[in-house]
């Protein structure tokens, strides 16, 4: 087995402060929002595209496409901003975003529109990895919780402005403008983040990017989502196309653990692969934040199905599930900074989530819609506790010129896990309801009420389940010193 070639790390820089702190900040918050947005900005005009652009059948790929390629692609930024400096990666990752942005919105046809979200998606997944790095550069890790709530409040202010931006630009003016208003928002990264990027201390170190296992890396990603993304509507779980896609999968993993072992400089070093703190990281940040990921997917539906709501009502019911994760990942970020045994606020939040889920699966049915919405924010409060502990975690133990690829490989277990469980939540509704075409029917529709009502039981008790799974990954977590402290 191969160990990572790179000399050992020389003392850790002199971090920024003040002005350029800020300045950094802002610009990393700025690409972070760009692609989280492009995430949610296309739910509510997707009926308008489908008009325009025909082949309806096909509309699910502009939001599956986009997630695919977004997941497969983090570790790849990673591990390249590690190799020629995260300046270079994050601007790279962004004018592919920029570009695949222009062919959306000047795509003729339903499938250039879902090869141009493929291409967006590129960008995108170092537009996620990539920020989270410079953080841990500009940041020392005693100091890096208390502005994960930042990074946190990003994502929820894209889940919740996202549809109600792409729906105002589609009703009023035209839907293109939800992909042309990224070239506005990237220039302004651009002139933002280019100077202020350049005090970056500098931790990269010029080796090779193993392009094969790169390869195989996004291929069994994308072997492995398809049939998770698709096999709960439009194709049955043990058809032969899914089968077979499973199986793909299994083969691909297979190749690239072979590669990361016999690889002289691979995609993700065993070294850090072999790292306690980061394989339980990425688990507790697996099994956590994808929990969170996929109940934002199907909560809103709950409301709308069982409750009566309007999309527009619905959106306003779940925001203080974003607000919850906000708070929480606020105040266990502030804890790592006061308390030596940063880990306990995560782990006591995660164990109240658990108990609310199951709570949840239990009692509700019998809960009006505000105490439904608020008991959201109160299980998410406890989700939100684990994201500063985790990512900062996995950092601190890792040497500064393996952070890119450590912090995406955080940022690939969590994307991967929602998407996962997003599937696994969206076939239950499926299923139990008796529905065939798509998730997104059952807003317009409800055969089974009964159907739904056990859907949503067994997603909280599977929620509750996850949870657990990650309280269990965090207790394992070795609670080492906070560089910085």
């Amino acid at each position: 087995m191969t160990s990572d070639p790179s000399p050992p790390a020389s003392p850790r820089p002199t971090q920024l402060q003040g002005r350029d702190l800020r300045t950094v900040l802002t610009g990393v918050m700025l690409a972070l929002f760009l692609a989280a947005l492009d995430q949610t900005v296309i739910v509510t005009a997707l009926p308008t595209i489908a008009e325009d652009l025909g082949d309806g059948a096909y509309l699910s790929w502009v939001v599956t496409a986009y997630l695919l390629t977004a997941t497969a692609t983090a570790p790849l930024y990673g591990k390249y901003a590690d190799i020629r400096g995260r300046r270079v990666a994050l601007f790279l990752a962004l004018g592919i975003f920029t570009a695949g942005s222009v062919a959306c919105a000047l795509s003729p046809t339903m499938l250039a529109l879902i090869l141009a979200r493929a291409v967006q998606g590129l960008g995108a997944g170092g537009l996620m990895a990539v920020p989270m790095t410079i953080v841990a550069d500009a940041i020392p890790a005693r100091d890096r919780g208390r502005y994960q709530g930042y990074i946190t409040s990003v994502y929820a202010l894209a889940s919740l402005a996202g549809p109600v931006i792409g729906g105002t630009l589609t009703d009023f003016f035209d839907w293109t403008l939800i992909f042309w208003i990224n070239l506005p928002l990237a220039a302004i990264t651009i002139v933002v983040g280019w100077p202020a990027l350049r005090r970056l201390p500098r931790n990269e170190r010029r080796h090779s990017l193993d392009g094969l296992g790169a390869v195989l890396l996004i291929a069994a990603t994308v072997a492995m989502l398809l049939p998770l993304t698709w096999s709960g509507n439009s194709r049955g779980w043990l058809s032969p196309t899914t089968l077979m896609l499973f199986a793909a999968a299994a083969a691909l993993w297979a190749g690239f653990i072979i590669r990361l072992r016999l690889a002289s400089e691979p995609l993700v070093p065993v070294t850090i692969l072999r790292n306690p703190v980061v394989a339980m990281g990425a688990l507790g940040a697996f099994f956590s934040t994808g929990t969170f990921i996929a109940l934002t997917v199907v909560t809103p539906l709950l409301f709308e199905t069982l409750r009566g709501y309007s999309p527009s009502q619905s959106g306003l019911a779940v925001i203080p599930l974003m607000i919850g994760a906000v708070a929480g990942a606020t105040v266990s970020g502030h804890g790592m900074y006061y308390l030596a045994h940063y880990k306990r606020v995560a782990i006591a939040g995660l164990g109240w989530a658990m108990v609310g889920s199951a709570a949840m699966a239990a009692a509700f049915v019998d809960m009006s819609g505000l105490t439904l919405s608020l008991a959201l924010g109160l299980v998410s409060l406890g989700i939100g506790t684990a994201l500063p502990v985790t990512i900062v975690s996995i950092q601190n133990a890792v040497e500064p010129h393996q952070m890119g690829t450590a912090t995406a490989a955080s940022t690939f277990f969590r994307q991967f896990g929602g998407a996962i469980m997003a599937a696994i939540f969206g076939a239950i509704l499926l299923t139990e309801a008796g529905q065939g075409a798509s998730i997104e029917d059952l807003g317009a529709h409800v055969d089974d009420p009964a159907g739904l009502i056990r859907a949503f039981r067994w997603i909280f008790a599977i929620a509750a389940c996850t949870l657990g799974l990650a309280l269990i990954s965090l207790i394992r977590l070795e609670e080492r010193p906070l560089r910085g402290g």
